[in-house]
């Protein structure tokens, strides 16, 4: 109830004035049953807007940090993210991960949508970085389709460090969906496991204007932060 409250009469109204999102292929998201929908990630704005332009709801992974915050903000911060349809995730590795993920393995077995960016964080620099095989391992559990997505101008809107978006206009492209059924069985083969990744990342390149990058954007995020540190660390010395 919260959920449709929030999305038809407030987050809704107001991204949709403000954004005026454009939107092709909409007809490619399954009317019934589970899918996972595999998109780029240009900016923290993305799990909002997209989930807007489809009639059915999308639980996406979030970040665990935007649930255990303390205080009164905390709290609000994490009643608006459960209340979006938001899930936490922990990205510590091990059990953790594991159970986090078992909570969107649990929606696409009731049928819903789950929405999940396999490069693994936002792209820092606007390019398509490497997926990372954690959507495979997914697709192969599920055995529900995977429909591409791609989000267009996102990041000139809300790019990395903004704490409030411009106001401007965004896109969204849905492709047509991918089955995976030849692969189903062989959950243990770390060669299919890749091979569907880089199917899913081929498939959002081809949506998308973006440069594809055959490394993952963390490491490229790792690699800038260790320079600027060098650099801030040679001034600090002189």
């Amino acid at each position: 109830m919260f959920y449709w409250l929030l999305r038809h009469w407030v987050v809704g109204p107001f991204m949709n004035r403000v954004f005026r999102p454009w939107v092709v292929g909409l007809d490619n998201i399954p009317e019934h049953g589970g899918a996972i929908i595999a998109g780029n990630h240009l900016s923290v704005i993305d799990s909002f807007l997209m989930p807007l332009t489809i009639d059915r709801r999308v639980y996406y992974l979030a970040k665990s940090d935007y649930f255990t915050g303390k205080g009164l903000k905390g709290r609000l911060v994490r009643w608006f993210f459960l209340g979006v349809g938001q899930l936490p995730m922990d990205r510590s590795g091990g059990a953790a991960s594991s159970q986090s993920l078992s909570a969107a393995l649990d929606k696409l077995a009731e049928g819903q949508l789950i929405g999940i960016y396999p490069e693994g964080t936002r792209s820092p620099d606007g390019k398509l970085y490497r997926g990372r095989t954690g959507v495979a391992r997914m697709v192969l559990d599920a055995r529900v389709p995977v429909v591409p997505c791609v989000m267009v101008d996102t990041e000139k809107i809300m790019p990395i460090g903004r704490r409030i978006p411009r106001v401007g206009r965004i896109g969204i492209r849905f492709g047509e969906p991918l089955d995976f059924s030849r692969y189903y069985n062989l959950e243990g083969d770390r060669f299919v496991l890749r091979s569907i990744t880089d199917e899913i990342m081929v498939a959002i390149n081809r949506l998308s204007d973006q440069e594809y990058v055959d490394v993952y954007a963390s490491s490229v995020k790792s690699r800038v932060e260790a320079e600027r540190r060098a650099l801030a660390a040679g001034r600090d010395g002189r």
